[in-house]
């Protein structure tokens, strides 16, 4: 995993030696956990208040270049103070798959701000959906018109007066590239030769394998133009014909290699909030496999593994301790009182987390009342030259108040408590959470957890309560070492223990499988 640093310090009471300590820290901190750091942002003498932070925002470009995984901060306030402006540039960061971690704290500093960063999510969720129906209309007509719904042309193509036209420098290498490949040539070649021309994508960049690949497949190329269910077969001018076109799918399913197997990359959903309770690491993602063949994947200290320290902590299953942490917090949820809180505490956030939009409103209030006292003076026929000047300056006060205040709104909305009991009932009237349920459950609700030898301890994001479970529990009802279900419950039958078995480890998986899984499982609980 590779991370860069952002350090900061304001202008107020504070030196340059605030960002070495700030930097050392986090050096100390990506070390410990085994993260290869690329290099450092600094802002010097600059509040976290504003987002115009030179160094900041050059770190944000380069984080929608995908050069780094993680971004570390001394603290979460190094980042930023108003949760708005965090809230949206996590989540800019977020689509570029980049985390923000603090190095001192275990993201319990403004806990409550990671649950409105996902309501916010949510409430921008909502409004794209509401806003992309109205756009749908206008966009489905220009199909029927065949002009240019926006976006990247294709190659091969370019865009004047609104439609999508043959860029004559580029189209006849894109009818060559069709012909080659249903004469023979691979897709390397195709690319080889379409990079040798000079045919570039749209930002500049060589064709890539991928590209060709769906280019191969775009039936844009035969004049085609399809927006959800809209079609409309002469949309644009066709490059190439539609019998070449069927050679070349009927040569790409001929090429199609078979998938390859057992080469899932599952995601390791608690990272960057699971740490080990002895040394402070965290606990990473980690693989294996037994003398049967069967691949194991669970959470190892990150300092054990990275600096073969003496940390004491032992590795846990990936499937139990997710499954244990998912289950935990969807009981939670189900509780009213809790959502009665998480609700009133969302709200209450909300009113007092902004200060721009209470002052706006006040000093656009003094100006209509301005406004109305010089309409009054004008009314008993006071009319100078002085006086109309003074009407034109406040009229054009409050059209720039009212703008402000209107970008402040819509910045931070104003999200009611319908929306937020809405949005947590998503989690918890799932019957069986999805991988992205499930993902989305650990970020919005989770804010630590702690693996000690004998407990879990797991921290909330509602007002940091707290949850410990004890390991005992968990490993008694998935690990029958010294003992058949039967000696442990006599009433159940061999089959009826492996059925209750399979229920505990919420496998659904039928009697043969369920004893397989027994008897790999014991090996690994023993070692």
């Amino acid at each position: 995993m590779t991370a860069v640093i952002y350090a900061r310090y304001s202008c107020d009471n504070q030196r340059e030696e605030s960002i070495d300590g700030q930097i050392r820290e986090c050096t100390e901190f990506a070390e410990r956990s085994g993260i290869t750091v690329l290099r450092c942002y600094c802002d010097r003498a600059l509040s976290a208040k504003t987002d115009n932070r030179p160094q900041f925002l050059e770190m944000i470009r380069d984080a929608e270049k995908n050069l780094f995984d993680m971004i570390i901060v001394w603290k979460l306030d190094r980042f930023a103070r108003n949760r708005y402006d965090s809230a949206r540039y996590k989540a800019l960061l977020k689509k570029h798959n980049v985390k923000v971690v603090s190095a001192t704290e275990h993201i319990s500093e403004g806990s409550e701000g990671i649950l409105l960063e996902s309501i916010l999510e949510g409430y921008a969720e909502f409004y794209s959906a509401e806003l992309s129906e109205k756009v749908v209309r206008g966009m489905t007509e220009n199909v029927l018109k065949g002009k240019f719904n926006g976006g990247t042309p294709t190659i091969g193509y370019k865009v004047t007066d609104g439609c999508m036209v043959k860029d004559e420098l580029t189209a006849p290498y894109i009818m060559e590239a069709f012909q080659m490949y249903a004469n023979g040539y691979s897709i390397h070649e195709v690319r080889a030769f379409l990079n040798e021309h000079g045919v570039r994508q749209y930002n500049g960049k060589p064709v890539s394998y991928s590209t060709v690949g769906r280019m191969l497949k775009n039936r844009r190329y035969l004049g085609e133009i399809t927006f959800r269910d809209t079609f409309r077969a002469d949309a644009i001018p066709a490059i190439v014909t539609p019998e070449l076109f069927d050679r070349v799918q009927q040569k790409l399913v001929l090429n199609k290699h078979a998938p390859g197997r057992n080469k899932a990359n599952d995601e390791y959903i608690l990272t960057t909030k699971f740490y080990c309770g002895q040394c402070g690491a965290y606990m990473i993602g980690e693989s294996g496999k037994n003398k049967y063949g069967a691949v194991y994947r669970y959470y190892k200290c990150a300092y054990k593994k990275n600096q073969h320290g003496d940390c004491p902590c032992k590795a846990i299953r990936k499937d139990d301790i997710e499954n244990l942490i998912i289950s935990k917090t969807l009981k939670m949820l189900q509780e009213e009182k809790t959502v009665d809180a998480i609700v009133s505490m969302i709200l209450s956030l909300q009113t007092r987390e902004n200060t721009t939009l209470p002052l706006l409103e006040h000093q656009l209030s003094e100006t209509e009342t301005a406004i109305a006292n010089l309409m009054i003076a004008i009314e008993q026929g006071i009319l100078t030259k002085s006086t109309k000047s003074r009407m034109e300056e406040l009229e054009a006060m409050r059209e720039d108040l009212e703008c402000k205040i209107l970008n402040e709104k819509l910045a931070q909305p104003a999200i009611d408590e319908a929306f937020v009991r809405e949005f947590l009932s998503r989690f918890t009237t799932c019957e069986k959470p999805t991988a992205a349920q499930k993902k989305q459950l650990i970020e919005t609700f989770i804010n630590s957890i702690f693996l000690f030898d004998d407990k879990v301890v797991i921290t909330y994001n509602y007002m940091e309560q707290q949850d410990t479970v004890m390991l005992s529990d968990l490993i008694n009802s998935i690990f029958l070492i010294g003992c058949s279900p039967n000696e442990r419950y006599p009433n159940l039958s061999y089959n009826e223990g492996l059925v209750w078995i399979s229920f505990i480890l919420g496998q659904n998986q039928d009697l043969a499988l369920v004893r397989s899984f027994i008897d790999t499982e014991v090996e690994y609980a023993l070692h």
